[in-house]
C-alpha cells in the first residue's frame, strides 16, 4: 500500500513558530504517532508532504522508508496528493492520512483497506452530534454514497445530517491519478479539494466504501492549543485504561502522563501526578509514590520510589528504595537493595548492593561498593573547574557525616571516615580516617553584646 500523510499545514491557530505537525502529543509529535501507526500497515512506500517550517519536519522524521515532498504553495488538499504522485505505484492502493489527525487507530484503518482495492474507493465517516463545518456524507436511497457536501454549500436538510467525511481515505492509485488531474480550483477559496474524487469516482461507476472508527476521538484533528490538550487528555486516559486493564495500580487514571513508553510488571502501584517520560519499565512489585518525576529509566522488582523523586536515565535495583525528594541523574546505576534517601542528589554513580546514603548528600562521578553506609551532608567533589574526576569508595567503607572526598581519590575497603573529613589523599584499609582541627575550649569566653543605639 501506498500511504500518502499530508503534513504540510501552517497552522495559525496554533499561534507558535513550530511546524503543526511537531507539537508534542503524549511525548512525541503529531507526526510520530501517524508514522507509528502507519509503518504497522503492510506498507510499499510512504510519502509524506510538507510545507510550512521548512526542512524541520524532514529532519526530525528522516528515514529509508520514508520520502518527503515539499508542497509550495499549498493549494488545497488535492494539490497535496498530487505532489506526491511520482512516488506512487499504480500497483498498490494509496491511503491518505493526515499530519495532525494522531489517534486513528491500526485497526480502524486496516478495516478501512479492507473495505478498498483496485477497483474501488473506500472513506473513513463518523457520526458527530454536532456535525457543524465538516463534509456531510450524502447517500442515495439505497444508502450509496453518492458525494461529499461542504456545509457552505450544504441546503437546510444536507445540514441535517450527521455522518460526515474524516478526509482519511483509501483509493485505487491508477485510477486516484486521474482523478487529480482532472481536480479544479474554481471555488472560493480558489484551492483543489481532494473530497472531489468521491463525485468523480460516483460518476465513473466505482464503488464508495465507508468505514467508520471505533471511537470518535480516532477522528479528531489539532488545529488549536485548545483542541490538541484535549486530545492529550484523550490519550493519558486511554494510556490509562491499557496500564489498568494490564494490572497496574493507579491511585487516579485521571492524574498520571506518560510522555513515551511505559512497561509495568505485575503489581505495579502508581499514585497521582507522575510523569514518565520516554522508555521506562517498571518491574513486579515497584511502587511508586506522589508527584515523581521518571525519565528513561529501569526499575527492578520491588522497589519503592518514595514521593518527589526524579530519576533521570538511571538503573534502580531490585528492593532498592529512593527518597523522598532524591534526584537520580544520567549514568546512575544502583544494585539491589540500595537505599538512597531524601535529597540525595546521585550522578554518574554505581552503588554495590545494601550501600546507603540516607540524607542530604551528593555523589557524582562515583563508584560505590557494597554495604556503604555514607552520612548526611557528604559531597563528593569531582569538579576542578576543567575535570570531573572519580571517588571510589570499596565495600564496608563508613562515610561520616559532614565529608567531602575530593575526587581522584580511593577509600579503602572497611575504612571508616570521621566526620567532617575533608579527604584528598586515599584512605586505607580498615583505617579511621580523619582531618579535622584540634577541638579546643576556652573558659571565661564573653559573647559580644548588641550596644544599645545612642538616641
Amino acid at each position: 500500500m501506498n500511504v500518502v500523510i499530508l503534513a504540510a499545514g501552517m497552522g495559525k491557530r496554533m499561534q507558535s513558530d513550530l511546524p503543526k505537525v511537531l507539537h508534542p502529543l503524549a511525548g512525541k509529535p503529531l507526526l510520530a504517532h501517524v508514522l507509528e501507526t502507519a509503518r504497522n500497515l503492510s506498507h510499499f512506500r510512504m510519502c509524506v508532504i510538507y510545507g510550512h517550517g521548512g526542512d524541520a519536519v524532514p529532519a526530525r522524521f528522516e528515514a529509508d522508508d520514508l520520502e518527503f515532498v515539499l508542497q509550495e504553495p499549498q493549494l488545497g488538499t488535492g494539490h497535496a496528493v498530487m505532489q506526491a504522485v511520482p512516488h506512487l505505484n499504480d500497483r498498490e492502493s494509496t491511503l491518505v492520512l493526515y499530519g495532525d489527525v494522531p489517534l486513528t487507530s491500526l485497526a480502524t484503518l486496516k478495516a478501512l483497506a479492507g473495505k478498498a482495492g483496485l477497483d474501488r474507493l473506500a472513506v473513513l465517516t463518523v457520526n458527530l452530534d454536532d456535525p457543524t463545518g465538516y463534509g456531510r456524507i450524502v447517500r442515495d436511497d439505497a444508502d450509496r454514497i453518492v458525494r461529499i457536501v461542504e456545509q457552505k454549500d450544504a441546503n437546510d436538510t444536507e445540514r441535517t445530517i450527521r455522518e460526515v467525511n474524516t478526509g482519511i481515505l483509501v483509493a485505487p492509485t491508477r485510477v486516484l491519478k486521474s482523478w487529480l488531474s482532472r481536480l479544479s480550483n474554481n471555488n472560493a477559496q480558489r484551492e483543489y479539494y481532494l473530497t472531489d474524487i468521491i463525485a468523480m469516482a460516483v460518476k465513473e461507476g466505482i464503488p464508495v466504501e465507508s468505514v467508520q472508527p471505533a471511537h470518535t476521538w480516532e477522528t479528531l484533528g489539532v488545529n488549536s492549543k485548545v483542541q490538541l490538550a484535549e486530545l492529550e487528555r484523550i490519550q493519558q486516559r486511554n494510556i490509562a485504561n491499557r496500564l489498568l486493564e494490564q494490572g497496574v495500580t493507579l491511585a487516579d487514571p485521571s492524574r498520571i502522563d506518560v510522555r513515551g513508553e511505559l512497561t509495568c510488571g505485575r503489581d505495579v502501584e502508581i499514585d497521582v501526578g507522575c510523569v514518565f517520560e520516554g522508555k521506562v519499565a517498571l518491574a513486579d512489585g515497584v511502587r511508586i509514590g506522589a508527584h515523581c518525576v521518571i525519565s528513561h529509566a529501569d526499575v527492578g522488582e520491588n522497589a519503592v520510589i518514595k514521593p518527589f523523586c526524579h530519576i533521570e536515565n538511571a538503573v534502580v535495583g531490585t528492593g532498592s528504595q529512593i527518597g523522598p525528594y532524591a534526584r537520580l541523574r544520567p549514568g546512575t546505576v544502583l544494585a539491589n537493595d540500595v537505599h538512597i534517601g531524601n535529597f540525595v542528589e546521585v550522578k554518574n554513580s554505581e552503588f554495590g548492593a545494601h550501600s546507603k546514603a540516607n540524607h542530604l548528600a551528593y555523589l557524582g562521578d562515583a563508584t560505590v561498593g557494597s554495604r556503604v553506609n555514607i552520612g548526611a551532608g557528604t559531597i563528593t567533589c569531582n569538579y576542578d573547574g576543567a575535570n570531573k574526576h572519580r571517588t571510589v569508595i570499596e565495600d564496608d567503607a563508613f562515610i561520616g557525616s559532614d565529608s567531602q572526598l575530593v575526587a581522584p581519590v580511593t577509600v579503602g575497603r572497611g575504612a571508616t571516615i570521621g566526620a567532617g573529613t575533608t579527604l584528598t589523599k586515599d584512605a586505607p584499609a580498615g583505617s579511621l580516617t580523619i582531618s579535622r582541627a584540634r577541638q579546643a575550649s576556652l573558659s571565661g569566653w564573653q559573647r559580644p553584646m548588641k550596644q544599645k543605639k545612642q538616641d
